[in-house]
């Protein structure tokens, strides 16, 4: 899709249901792409559709490259909070026709995959050090 149709896309989203910040519809679209990029490298290069869950993590692990420890707050800042807010904002790009989905695709395809704000957070949390003695320090 081209960005001025991914633009109207958003705008027209966000007029009706302004939950979820502008940018966080930005970054779904670069999460798409990178899982998209990824799935298409482990499948010989062929395009493929991508499942929730894969979009999922593709999400998770571009948030962590792009910002590191801050990911888990410039995520949230942006309104979303766990996994479902992903799928409820793809539905509501689909409905807009920005992106696509096949039959079997559902909103419940993004519930309980993982809590997105401590897969944020999990590994930027300091561990416990063990001693010489095998006590934690």
């Amino acid at each position: 899709m081209q960005a001025p149709q991914f633009m109207d896309a958003v705008k027209a989203v966000i007029a009706r249901d302004d939950r979820f910040q502008l940018g966080a519809y930005y970054f779904l679209k670069d999460a798409l792409d990178f899982t998209v990029k990824r799935a298409m490298d482990n499948n010989g290069g062929q395009q493929r559709h991508v499942t929730a869950s894969e979009l999922l993590i593709g999400l998770r692990d571009l948030a962590l490259q792009e910002f590191g420890p801050m990911a888990s707050t410039m995520i949230s800042e942006w309104g979303v909070t766990q996994c479902t807010d992903i799928g409820i904002m793809v539905f509501q790009l689909i409905e807009e026709g920005a992106f696509g989905k096949q039959d079997s695709d559902t909103p419940e395809d993004f519930t309980n995959i993982f809590s997105l704000q401590q897969t944020l957070a999990a590994p930027f949390l300091p561990t416990a050090l063990a001693t010489t003695d095998g006590q934690n320090a």
